[in-house]
């Protein structure tokens, strides 16, 4: 909702402006047609041509997300801290065996199904019970481990920052195809040059409206989807941060609370839930 109020905003300023002045909005209207034809059509074959087909795969599934809110919300990670609590709680008063069956089979676990929101995320569990595994086999140390996941979490960064640098790409080519729209229409006016002036004038103008809709779908349209889609990213990453260093805390021995506290720490401020909204949450859990 919010990006469809934001493009409102900036098409009724543009175009509201141009009115104001005095255009005449049918001019653009009549062009809009075959100049997209040539600037649409010209940067998706190119986007087609840069991009491997499981970007372009990413980007077909993760435009559609931009249009929702985000779902890493304050309830989400309270959740989320919860259901850490608890596991590191069960390893800690019954040993870390006691957790192995939560871990090979999360799906069916009493602990993770207390938490529906985290237990659907599929990316998030695997995450979770790939290094639960890991500390409860006991073959790799706390630094092992955290380069493991920092090595992950880059992985992680880096694909799912792949369609946001290919929509970026495709942002800036847009303003150079609107140019050869421009030029294609000025070359279709320089053979007409024995037409009345009228009519080599709306030409022209029809030519123009080329360079303006590349620079416009570039700017307002493109690159402000691009630069939404990174800070999704981000979120995301952020998420597996927060697992990374609750689990660190408690392999360095930490006790399940201030392991969790650890990982608190790391969320961004607008989504942190304080001290006492976690430890609430969590006593009302396990109530």
């Amino acid at each position: 909702m919010v990006v469809l109020i934001g493009y409102a905003i900036a098409f009724g300023c543009i175009f509201g402006a141009y009115i104001i002045h005095g255009g005449n909005i049918q001019v653009i209207l009549h062009a809009i047609p075959t100049e997209m034809m040539a600037i649409a059509g010209g940067s998706l074959g190119a986007f087609v041509v840069t991009n491997q087909p499981r970007v372009l795969k990413a980007t077909v599934a993760a435009l559609p997300k931009l249009l929702k809110a985000s779902k890493y919300t304050k309830a989400r990670y309270m959740e989320m801290m919860a259901l850490l609590y608890d596991i590191l709680q069960k390893a800690r008063k019954e040993g870390l065996m006691a957790i192995e069956n939560d871990v090979e089979s999360p799906h069916e676990s009493p602990l993770f199904q207390k938490y529906p929101t985290i237990g659907a995320d599929h990316h998030v569990v695997e995450f979770m019970t790939d290094y639960l595994r890991m500390m409860v086999s006991g073959n790799l140390n706390a630094h092992e481990i955290e380069s493991l996941m920092d090595n992950e979490i880059e992985t992680h960064h880096a694909e799912a920052h792949a369609p946001a640098a290919a929509i970026q790409r495709l942002a800036g080519a847009l303003p150079a195809f609107g140019i050869v729209a421009a030029v294609l229409g000025v070359v279709n006016t320089m053979g007409s040059v024995g037409q009345p002036p009228a009519i080599l004038g709306a030409m022209i103008g029809s030519a123009l409206v080329g360079t303006f809709l590349g620079i416009l779908l570039a700017y307002a349209v493109v690159e402000p989807l691009a630069g939404l889609m990174e800070q999704k990213v981000d979120e995301s990453s952020k998420e597996l941060q927060c697992i990374k260093v609750t689990l660190l805390a408690s392999m360095q021995g930490y006790a399940p609370q201030v392991a969790v506290e650890f990982g608190r720490k790391v969320l961004y401020s607008t989504e942190r839930p304080t001290f006492n909204e976690l430890e609430s949450h969590v006593k009302g859990k396990k109530a």
